[in-house]
């Protein structure tokens, strides 16, 4: 789940549960600062890390950017705690957005910091605010769980992000590829079933090959 927002509430926008749901899945939500993490984990049959704020840049090794946002130390140290304990125990896990960036963070790889320094705006990964979010095609490997499970090679997809990955973390394969070059998907190479995107499938609800990816999820966790 989000930290705390203005109002001190934790949150999750209602479009991971029912993406979640209409997979055939019970979400359950999680706050960050939990501390029996051990009993937590006996009690789930998958994990999926949301999208959010930016992530620390001191934990990958790199100075601040005056574009990171949102962050969060408590959960940082959170999800990577579970992103940890979901490869450990076998546990199917599904990360989008900044879940996947907190996944390569977790193993070992790194960020780019802001994407337009990098990659300039040719391809845009997100709009301007209030809207926030865009659309882009991504190139899907095969074979690979990804592919298996949005049953495509190529798809438009719902990006809503200024960070990706840099370096992929040791025992992750790249497994979707932007047309500038950004990867947008990883999964491990010996987990059942692991598998992270950089955009937004929750923000899709009308299109067959994102839902999928709910439902392999939700499949695999049974």
């Amino acid at each position: 789940m989000y930290p705390p927002n203005a109002e001190n509430e934790y949150y999750l926008p209602t479009a991971y549960v029912k993406s979640i749901r209409n997979a055939g899945g019970v979400p359950i939500l999680l706050p960050a600062g939990e501390t029996n993490l051990a009993a937590i984990v006996e009690l789930l049959d998958g994990i999926l890390l949301p999208g959010g704020g930016d992530i620390m840049p001191q934990l990958y090794g790199s100075a601040n950017h005056e574009a990171v946002y949102g962050i969060s130390p408590d959960r940082d140290s959170w999800e990577i705690s579970l992103a940890k304990a979901a490869i450990a125990n076998q546990i199917p896990l599904l990360g989008i957005c900044r879940g996947l960036q907190v996944v390569n963070v977790a193993f070992g790889g790194n960020l780019h910091l802001h994407l337009p320094d990098q990659f300039s705006d040719r391809l845009p990964h997100r709009s301007e605010l209030p809207i926030g979010c865009t659309q882009h095609s991504v190139k899907i490997s095969s074979p690979s769980r990804l592919q298996q499970a949005l049953q495509v090679s190529e798809t438009t997809v719902t990006s809503w992000h200024h960070q990706a990955i840099d370096q992929p973390a040791t025992d992750w394969q790249v497994v979707a590829i932007a047309e500038d070059g950004v990867i947008e998907a990883i999964e491990h190479k010996n987990h059942p079933w692991a598998v992270a995107v950089q955009w937004h499938p929750e923000l899709s609800p009308e299109c067959e090959a994102q839902q999928s990816l709910f439902k392999a999820f939700v499949q695999a966790a049974r």
